[in-house]
């Protein structure tokens, strides 16, 4: 510091003097670290002007215990985990220190939805009453964060049943409302020909509808066609009766249904069928994954990597652990698990993974059972009795045992084969199965065809080169394996030559730094007695640069008799978002062997705010009198259906296409229109909030009465449904924007949303001497219940959802003078504007 600066501080430093006020405020935080009482907020501060507004009771607001008993909408969090929102009752009692608090009123099934291993405790027995957490639990906890609207709960491990990631409690999958559904599609055609000069039309409809009740699931499925010769039939497709089992993880059917493919070939059936189904489990329990065991010295970090990226990452104790919970993982290559001690020591150990679509978890079991009459396709096949099981279950060691039989009047089959996760040398599958058939014409006994065929499959994935590889092998030991399928037809509708072997090949191999991937499949068959080859070749390269997608395609087919065809086509997609919204030119062209060459042109985009309309148009040229070809596509995803239309012509005919497409729900509110619907769906109701859209769902929309359905749903997961509060209108207002819903399969759950449908309005309140309400104080409609609404500086409140006349009850305190009430009424001739009324508080 120089002489200059010195002297200037110097003369200043009166300035700085510290006054009375300061000296008080730097004890106060001298001494802050020994006096630690509870933290006040003085009501004077409030003071605004000459407006005193001392009145006004502030632990309504700062004092948990303050809260009146009641019902409240949490988020419910258990051990700083999620899991939903709920509306709970809450009482005043006691805590430890004597202060009363609000306290939960947790009954015997919401432990059990916790997870709680009840058998641990037996005071705990099925009933309604309220459970006092931390009594019935020794170390459970409950913390009500009432400004955030939260509940916390905490419950030791010990008290909590071994459960993997993800687990949702079968008791709190919702089956649904009863119901009645049903899906539509019409199609329709108007061709012109060229040549003749004839107008023909074709028409197809396709209706699939069912009804729910309880977790009973009644779907029938039918079409119906009229082809241009004016011919016309109805087909039913599927009927059958459906609902869950959960204790057993699996899904009954009565009626038509189809066999699983994962051990023998999918066949059609009109019977009874019991399956096994995966997506009951959590996700971190569905496909496959290896078991990772090891022991840790102290508290300690286990990271798990595959192909050096991190797949898990969690926290053990002491001791032997065993890590069954893994999401599954695709591809090939070995899990590099590194044990983190807490003292920075490491250990790490080396897992083998491969997987195939036939291995399981260890101990996990999937099971099929099926009986009644094998559902032929046409008139001409047997339509004879079967039974059908099949067995899936995981070994220790990565190892996993299938098998399974068929039975029939004239047939019977047995399967067995193992599969096993080779680690760095891939996963392989080896199965034998065992036919012995004789056909309806083959009456006499000692004619049954015998054989067995040998599948072998195989997978591996080359991290460092990128490259995906499958290979799968059929053969056929001999000339009379038959499957069941094969046996049901007569000898004039199957082939005079079986098949004796099929080889399978796909290959994915990426190219590194580079854009895009390479692509390879082939698939070749034989028969026995023929020298011959039917023969499937792919080969590709797709990639993408700076949003323009290109591909490079060749394909060969080859049938028995030698007759090939080869197909070389490039396309290219370019976005023109500079110049136009979501908009792509496409160009393609494509060349066979026989000196084929079609080229095409055309751009294609979307439109609209939420890009609810897409349209497309192209135009082409082909040589060989193929000529000129057009195409103009319009679709619109609406709230109610999609829409769509096409105009097309080539150098054969002119053809106008339409299609209309949607669902029709019928439920206890009365019917609502939806766009289609998949298997399991959501009912909203916002009574009285008309045209609000709901959250990632383009085009849907709630009707004029508050209804809409989200049409697909994942099954026994957690689905979350918000509505988006900017589309809605100023009368309406929500309690809750976003709710979560666990349906079952099929199921069509109620997202059931409280509105209030009513004016706004400003109010200005005063008291009999003139003076305004203290800020703070709370007023509530009278008779209505449900959350209050908090006045403002100078005794303005602002009030939304609210009825053209009512009374308040406002309160700032306990007192008989803290306490009054006002009638008020909007004018008949309300304006655009917030109505502003003065209103005197008696």
């Amino acid at each position: 510091m120089n002489s200059k600066t010195a002297r200037c501080l110097s003369g200043r430093r009166s300035e700085y003097r510290l006054t009375p006020l300061a000296w008080q405020l730097a004890g106060l935080l001298m001494y802050s670290g020994v006096a630690q009482a509870e933290y006040r907020f003085s009501s004077a501060l409030l003071q605004i002007g000459n407006t005193p507004q001392t009145e006004v009771d502030l632990a309504l607001f700062t004092d948990e215990e303050k809260q009146p008993p009641g019902e409240y909408r949490v988020d419910l969090f258990l051990n700083e985990q999620r899991l939903d929102t709920r509306t709970l009752a809450f009482s005043l009692q006691p805590d430890e220190q004597g202060k009363e608090r609000l306290v939960p009123c947790l009954k015997w099934e919401d432990l059990q939805g916790f997870g709680v291993d009840l058998a641990a405790f037996p005071a705990l027995q099925p009933s309604d009453a309220c459970i006092n957490l931390p009594q019935a639990i020794p170390g459970a906890r409950t913390e009500l964060l009432f400004e955030q609207q939260q509940l916390k709960l905490s419950i030791p491990q010990a008290a909590l049943k071994r459960q993997a990631r993800g687990y949702v409690p079968p008791e709190q999958w919702d089956s649904g409302i009863p119901a009645l559904l049903s899906n539509y599609t019409l199609r329709g055609a108007h061709d012109r020909s060229r040549q003749r000069g004839g107008n023909e039309s074709s028409y197809f409809v396709n209706l699939r509808n069912g009804a729910n009740w309880g977790a009973w699931r009644l779907r029938h499925d039918g079409v119906w066609n009229r082809n241009g010769q004016g011919e016309a039939h109805w087909r039913t497709l599927n009927s059958y009766v459906q609902r869950d089992i959960t204790p057993l993880n699996g899904l009954l059917t009565l009626g038509d249904a189809t066999t699983p493919g994962d051990i023998f070939d999918s066949l059609p059936l009109r019977g009874v069928q019991l399956v096994s189904v995966e997506e009951m489990y959590p996700d971190s329990l569905r496909g496959y994954s290896p078991v990772v065991r090891g022991i840790a010295k102290s508290n300690a970090e286990v990271i798990i990597r595959q192909n050096g990226v991190v797949v898990d990452q969690r926290y053990v104790p002491p001791g032997a652990f065993e890590i069954s919970d893994l999401y599954a993982v695709s591809g090939s290559g070995d899990l590099d698990v590194t044990i983190k001690e807490s003292d920075g020591t490491e250990q790490r150990l080396l897992v083998p993974f491969a997987s195939l679509p036939v291995l399981q978890r260890e101990g996990r079991l999937s099971y099929g059972l099926a009986a009644g009459q094998y559902r032929a396709q046409d008139a001409s096949a047997d339509d004879e009795k079967f039974m059908q099981g099949t067995l899936i279950y995981g070994l220790p060691l990565g190892a996993t045992l299938y098998g399974g039989g068929q039975w029939a009047n004239r047939y019977r089959s047995l399967a067995l084969g193992v599969g096993q996760n080779l680690g760095r040398a891939g996963a392989l599958s080896l199965d034998m199965t065992q036919s012995w058939a004789r056909r309806p014409e083959e009456a006499v006994q000692g004619d049954d065809r015998q054989g067995n065929m040998w599948r072998l499959r195989y997978e591996k994935s080359f991290p460092l080169t990128g490259t995906q590889l499958s290979l799968a092998g059929y053969r056929h030991a001999s000339e009379g394996y038959t499957t069941l399928q094969q046996a049901m037809q007569p000898r004039d509708r199957t082939s005079n030559s079986a098949t004796r072997s099929r080889r399978e090949l796909s290959l994915q191999q990426g190219l590194g730094p580079l854009p895009g991937s390479l692509f390879l499949s082939l698939a070749e068959d034989r028969r026995w007695g023929e020298q011959g080859k039917r023969q499937s070749v792919s080969l590709g390269y797709n990639g993408s640069i700076k949003g323009v997608s290109y591909g490079l395609n060749y394909s060969q087919n080859q049938s028995y008799q030698a007759q090939t065809d080869r197909v070389v086509a490039l396309n290219v997609s370019i976005p023109l978002n500079l110049w136009a919204h979501n908009t792509w030119a496409g160009y393609g062209i494509s060349n066979s062997n026989n000196g084929k060459t079609l080229q095409t042109l055309g751009l294609n985009g979307t439109a609209l705010e939420g890009d609810n309309l897409n349209w497309g148009i192209t135009g082409g040229y082909g040589n060989q009198g193929e000529g000129e070809n057009g195409n103009l596509t319009l679709g619109y995803r609406g709230s109610k259906a999609l829409l769509g239309a096409g105009l097309s012509h080539d150098g054969q005919r002119q053809r106008l296409n339409y299609d209309v497409q949607g669902g029709v729900l019928l439920h206890a509110g009365g019917v609502t229109l939806s766009q289609p619907l998949n298997d399991t769906v959501a009912l909203v109701r916002a009574p009285g909030a008309g045209g609000v859209s709901v959250v990632n769902q383009v085009g849907v929309k709630t009707d004029s009465r508050g209804y809409a359905v989200v049409p697909y749903l994942s099954a026994y997961r957690q689905n979350a449904i918000a509505l988006d509060p900017t589309t809605l209108a100023d009368d309406v207002e929500l309690g809750l924007t976003s709710q979560t819903v666990i349906p079952t399969r099929g199921a069509v759950v109620l997202a059931d949303y409280q509105t209030k449908v009513g004016a706004r309005m400003m109010m200005t309140l005063t008291r009999a001497d003139g003076r305004p309400v203290p800020f703070g104080a709370i007023a509530t409609l009278a008779g209505a219940g449900g959350d209050g609404s908090i006045v403002g500086d100078g005794g303005q409140l602002f009030l939304a959802g609210m009825p053209a006349n009512g009374m308040l009850h406002v309160q700032w305190g306990k007192q008989p003078d803290q306490q009054c009430q006002v009638v008020y009424g909007l004018p008949e001739t309300a304006g655009p504007e917030i109505p502003e009324i003065a209103a005197e508080c008696r």
